[in-house]
């Protein structure tokens, strides 16, 4: 009667889940709750890439580790030499490397909703800091549970949003309803803090509890038990972490006393003007990296000891980048390189070997799931709008060259708001060169082989007209496959019935 009672309770969750994925499969799947249960069901939908698979294996284990707010450079690997990261450093020599991973909405509540979702932030409608995504949204962990594996997520979430009649972050220190948990089970998460010193969290049953300490290292603890609790069956975890996102001077001391701000490197797009205090946060930000680092090892160690090192995929990235100070301009909603490019390492001794290997292709965090999907041999929902670059990252198959990452913002808000100089525009990044247009048209063009740094504007440059013609023809073939009509931020704002929050709605007169 007890095991009838608990059937009972779990059979409409199930259900909801089964009518969520059969809308994102070509043929239909079982539809009873029970028979879901007990013999699960098969997914249908070719892969975008479904030329090449990898020699079947046992199921891999998925470890997504996710930091907010880490831009591209700032890692030792990436050819940084002021800032310590050892632990990643080891792992990329091991791993495939992007060295051209870009956020496809540079801003956290976007990025994050793409990567569960592997769609554009005009499909799910989170396009806009603190807006729910949708229940309907089919995500990672529903497609990995309903292949048996268990769950976990532990950190910031910042996907369950308020409502649009609701103040201004009304949800962030609310717990997430457990049918807004986007199929995660095991659960240790906060919507939002960035007070990485006094954080609590919301375990599964909603009962709140403080993180000791600097929350990154609990946090990873969590992930580590979840690790050895699961590690005789398959399992997807998502730990995200909040720093290196400002504040920046909130680091445990041991870590600030490694960064002296006279001693660091500014890029050369940094102005003069703010040169000092880009050095200062600068020490603060590298101090929250090396703390992180510290606690991705204690992660891959415990990898290692659980016996589950090799058949487990390791993923590291950030949600999106970081300015700080770069063309004069701090965070991000930002087109430049500092803001839309983030570090993204994928490890997978059983499927792609341990060595490394550099790629430059331009790879969007809408990409992260349908080859996560791939390199675990499983189909992709017809939902998903991202590509499954298995081929590429296994080797079997070159880039083109001709690949391009697709960047929407469709409203600038918060500190990026029109009185602060944001504006609506979308962007592609190449290998080579990064071309956006605004609602007046085109807006930026550079070569970033020849002007890393972003220095020279080519819009109009006779010498890239060609250039420039081609990228346009590129940029409207990427907003075509989106379905982006590339409209006002006022016309998506009342299309999703959407609220500004304070004053994202005024424009300079």
């Amino acid at each position: 009667m007890k095991c009838l009672h608990c059937l009972k309770k779990v059979i409409p969750t199930l259900n909801k889940l089964v009518k969520k994925i059969s809308r994102n499969y070509v043929l239909p799947v079982v539809s009873s709750a029970l028979l879901l249960l007990t013999t699960g069901f098969a997914l249908v939908e070719k892969s975008k890439d479904a030329s090449v698979h990898l020699p079947k294996k046992a199921k891999p284990n998925i470890v997504i580790i996710m930091a907010d707010q880490w831009n591209a450079q700032s890692l030792g690997y990436a050819g940084n030499k002021d800032v310590k990261t050892p632990n990643l450093d080891k792992l990329a020599a091991r791993s495939v490397v992007f060295s051209t991973a870009v956020s496809v909405m540079p801003v956290c509540s976007p990025a994050r909703a793409s990567l569960l979702t592997g769609q554009y932030p005009l499909t799910h409608g989170v396009f806009y800091n603190d807006r729910p995504l949708k229940n309907e949204a089919l995500t990672l962990a529903e497609i990995y549970k309903s292949q048996g594996y268990a769950t976990g997520f532990i950190g910031k979430w910042h996907v369950n949003g308020h409502s649009s009649h609701e103040a201004q972050f009304a949800a962030r220190n609310r717990t997430v309803p457990k049918d807004r948990r986007q199929g995660f089970d095991y659960w240790k998460a906060r919507e939002v803090t960035h007070d990485y010193n006094q954080s609590f969290y919301f375990d599964e049953n909603d009962v709140r509890h403080e993180w000791p300490g600097y929350d990154v290292f609990p946090q990873t603890d969590s992930a580590i038990g979840f690790i050895d609790q699961n590690k005789s069956k398959p399992f997807l975890l998502f730990l995200s972490w909040g720093p290196p996102h400002d504040p920046y001077a909130t680091a445990p001391e041991e870590y600030r006393k490694l960064y002296n701000p006279e001693n660091l490197t500014l890029r050369p797009n940094v102005p003069d003007s703010l040169k000092t205090k880009a050095r200062k946060d600068l020490a603060g930000y590298y101090a929250h990296c090396t703390a992180l680092d510290k606690a991705a090892g204690d992660l891959l160690e415990a990898l290692k000891k659980a016996g589950v090192a090799e058949n487990t995929i390791v993923v590291f990235t950030s949600d999106h980048g970081d300015m700080l100070y770069s063309q004069g301009k701090i965070r991000k909603q930002k087109p430049w390189d500092e803001s839309i490019l983030v570090p993204l390492l994928i490890h997978y001794p059983a499927g792609l070997g341990d060595k490394k290997r550099e790629l430059s292709l331009p790879f969007s965090n809408i990409d992260i799931l349908p080859t996560l999907l791939g390199l675990s041999n499983m189909q992709i929902p017809k939902s998903v709008e991202g590509t499954d670059y298995t081929a590429i990252i296994s080797g079997k198959k070159k880039p083109s060259g001709e690949e391009a990452a697709l960047i929407q913002v469709p409203v600038p808000f918060h500190e990026n708001n029109f009185l602060n100089g944001g504006k609506e525009y979308r962007a592609v990044r190449t290998k080579q060169f990064t071309y956006v247009r605004d609602l007046k048209g085109p807006w930026l063009l550079y070569d970033n082989a020849k002007d890393p740094y972003q220095l020279q504007n080519l819009i109009g440059n006779a010498a890239y007209a060609d250039t420039q013609t081609k990228l346009e023809t590129v940029l409207q073939t990427k907003l075509a496959e989106a379905k982006d009509d590339f409209l006002t931020a006022d016309a998506y704002m009342s299309k999703w019935k959407y609220r500004y929050d304070g004053k994202d709605s005024l424009r300079v007169q």
